[in-house]
């Protein structure tokens, strides 16, 4: 993380002394939200490694989560160009904007497709359109789901083990589907996944 303290910033550039900071997810490097800290609120960022802020409307500060258990987990800190604004890269612990959702901007996504079929996954277990294998896969519930996954998981060892690309690149497609769909069962996301990945990584 960046050795950073307040005194790296440049404050008489910024209203009533409160310092900008940008959220954003460490490992989707999606923008979550916009917050301010005092003095205080970075100490105790950097202290405790939960993104505290200073809430302008309560006048006082604020670590997000407190109530709802949805905190940021702090990773790294920048200053801008300018030491005005800091960015926070963080690891959110279940959604970060009050409504529920992923973050505070209603930004289109810009994933891949792996992510916009997750998306599509997501819609199919929600509303359950009739005449979707995705929905017979739905009710026929976690150990059928779990049984493909498998099956198309032995099926593209097999493809690779025989050196056929293409058929190992159709096989893996319907692992990758199927893969998903349990994710969805489990109630987990692909971020999930990758701040694991990341864990380990680091």
């Amino acid at each position: 993380m960046s050795n950073l303290s307040f005194d790296d910033f440049n404050l008489s550039k910024c209203a009533d002394g409160l310092l900008p900071v940008i959220i954003q997810d460490s490992v989707s490097m999606k923008v979550l939200m916009l917050g301010y800290m005092d003095r205080e609120a970075f100490d105790k960022t950097v202290s405790t490694g939960k993104v505290t802020f200073f809430s302008r409307t309560r006048g006082k500060l604020w670590t997000k989560g407190e109530t709802s258990g949805n905190y940021l987990l702090l990773r790294e800190m920048y200053a801008d160009c300018d030491s005005d604004t800091l960015l926070i890269k963080a690891v959110p612990v279940g959604p970060t904007c009050h409504r529920g959702t992923e973050s505070c901007f209603d930004t289109p996504a810009e994933e891949g497709f792996i992510r916009k079929l997750s998306e599509i996954v997501k819609r199919r277990h929600k509303e359950m359109p009739e005449n979707s294998y995705t929905t017979r896969l739905f009710i026929k519930g976690v150990k059928k789901i779990a049984q493909k996954v498998g099956e198309e998981a032995v099926e593209s060892a097999v493809e690779a083990v025989d050196g056929n690309r293409s058929r190992f690149i159709y096989e893996a497609g319907d692992l990758m589907f199927h893969y998903l769909v349990l994710l969805e069962e489990m109630g987990v996301s692909l971020d999930d996944v990758e701040r694991e990945l990341l864990f380990r990584h680091t």
